[in-house]
């Protein structure tokens, strides 16, 4: 004999709770992985201005080595494309502000120093460890930010 109520099948599928758990779990994952992911960026970001400030003291050591003098013209350093005025961009992330300069004397050598600083606008902006990179022509290294003894590692 056949009963007159059909038997109900299961289906097949994801409970309303089991999906709530598996989302709860890619937020806190996300949380997690976004903040760490944009650190890791930014901290890649610096090797821009490391890689400018010291090509930019090495133009500087150049000069010096031909004509005696340390320069504050972007033209004479060879950033034509800066139009001759400061700051001069290195790319995306940084730009060179201009240069101190301090002429030599009889007794003493030139010196030079420069800091590189985040453009206006770029993301590095947000990246408070490393604020800015600054080089002598001593060849000292230094920075400004939260923890500046990570900057030059």
């Amino acid at each position: 004999m056949r009963s007159s109520e059909p038997k109900r099948r299961r289906i097949a599928g994801f409970s309303l709770i089991e999906l709530m758990i598996t989302v709860a779990i890619i937020a806190i994952l996300g949380a997690i992985a976004v903040p760490l992911y944009n650190s890791s960026v930014r901290k890649s970001r610096r090797t821009e201005a490391k890689t400018a400030i010291l090509d930019f003291a090495a133009r500087e050591e150049r000069l010096y080595a031909t004509q005696n003098v340390y320069s504050a013209d972007p033209v004479a350093l060879g950033y034509t494309a800066a139009g001759g005025t400061w700051p001069v961009s290195t790319g995306q992330y940084y730009q060179i502000e201009t240069p101190t300069i301090g002429p030599a004397t009889a007794t003493t050598p030139g010196t030079f120093s420069v800091t590189v600083d985040p453009s206006p606008g770029s993301s590095q902006l947000q990246d408070s460890i490393c604020t800015s990179f600054t080089v002598t022509q001593t060849g000292s290294q230094s920075a400004a930010g939260s923890d500046p003894t990570q900057c030059w590692p």
